[in-house]
């Protein structure tokens, strides 16, 4: 039954109310916090009882924002903050420390390169759009993958978590894709609810972090294999002895099997093509 006569609903929208509790006058009532309504209260928001709340809150604003804009699938592009863009010196007081940053810009630039390869990939005919590209939304290698995206004039994600000390999102990340987290677990939740290729880049704690939780959930089976691509077999191998956990018997030796490791940007899109279509032209 479509009756244009009868109305699509008889409540009033959110906005609508609070701006029917904008009142000309104010009373002892009505100064009251208690007055304010629930959802605008931000002191309410925060109580330590409304975490579950917020927990909710920040998991549903970025999955109905990326729902809305037709991300269907994404790209993530883990790695260091502090790697610098190829021609720039390592950002450290110590020489050498500056040095070996600086020899790790080549991943800067296979980041960028794989970004704009991913950001390429072919929209379904209702519009969704496969391997946005996905980064933490911070400087060095995270910059170069949103970089990659607008080289080419894609959209790409940032996922920003707020820090003590000051962080803002790259200049590269779509404004209305820039989301920014209180929750690391929500975080990188979001990482993964749309992930179907995981890039990983030498990187600190952070990237160890988001790297072994990827390990642990396809190696346990809570979420699908899918792949996840290692560069810089020189920096993982001397800082992570996966060899050795695998001799060790923590392991199994073919849970090594869920990193494939590659140096270039053409090496990692050509896995991703072969793992999804036989290594022809990208058709999800």
């Amino acid at each position: 039954m479509n009756n244009p006569k009868i109305p699509k609903r008889v409540f009033h929208d959110a906005r609508k109310d609070a701006d029917f509790a904008k009142l000309d006058r104010e009373t002892d009532q009505t100064r009251s916090p208690s007055y304010k309504l629930a959802f605008q209260d931000t002191d309410f928001l925060l109580r330590e009882d409304l975490r579950p709340v917020r927990f909710q809150l920040e998991l549903l604003k970025p999955e109905l924002l990326m729902d809305e804009a037709k991300i269907g699938s994404t790209f993530v592009m883990y790695g260091s903050a502090r790697i610098p863009e190829p021609g720039r010196m390592g950002n450290s007081e110590d020489a050498d420390i500056a040095t070996s940053l600086e020899a790790k810009s080549k991943y800067y630039a296979e980041a960028r390169k794989l970004a704009q390869l991913a950001s390429m990939a072919p929209v379904d005919a209702d519009g969704t759009r496969h391997f946005v590209v996905c980064s933490g939304g911070g400087p060095s290698i995270m910059e170069a993958a949103n970089r990659g995206a607008e080289d080419v004039g894609k959209e790409s994600v940032g996922l920003n978590i707020v820090l003590p000390h000051e962080q803002a999102p790259n200049p590269y990340v779509t404004p209305s894709l820039s989301f920014q987290f209180h929750y690391f677990a929500l975080r990188k939740m979001h990482f993964l609810l749309r992930a179907r290729a995981v890039a990983v880049f030498p990187g600190g704690f952070g990237t160890f972090d988001e790297f072994f939780e990827l390990l642990t959930l396809i190696q346990t089976g809570k979420i699908k294999p899918m792949p996840v691509l290692l560069f810089g077999a020189d920096f993982w191998d001397r800082v992570v002895n996966f060899e050795a956990l695998a001799d060790e018997g923590v392991i199994n030796r073919r849970d090594l099997d869920i990193i494939t490791r590659v140096e270039t940007a053409d090496e990692a899109w050509a896995a991703v093509q072969a793992w999804y279509n036989g290594g022809q032209t990208m058709k999800l």
